[in-house]
């Protein structure tokens, strides 16, 4: 899990049929200075987090498949939290 910073919001016309009805997020995760830590990964999300905010995320792919409901999903993040000011 790593806390992370959303920056945007991802929008395709052609994508996985998993992803068919899901919101997909773009999350910059941070260290422990609050500082970006790598690249922005593409996450998941059902929790209704928006541009600007700090949320939680896993790289548990199996949760990942589990909340878009296909087995053979290339999904791999996930938001589990967000996170108070």
């Amino acid at each position: 899990m790593q806390i992370g910073k959303v920056v945007g919001r991802a929008i395709s016309t052609v994508k996985h049929k998993s992803f068919q009805g899901v919101k997909l997020l773009l999350v910059q995760a941070l260290d422990a200075k609050g500082q970006p830590d790598g690249e922005p990964v593409l996450t998941v999300d059902n929790l209704g987090a928006g541009p600007g905010m700090r949320v939680l995320i896993s790289s548990d792919g199996k949760g990942a498949r589990e909340l878009v409901g296909a087995k053979n999903s290339p999904v791999r993040w996930l938001t589990i939290g967000v996170l108070d000011e």
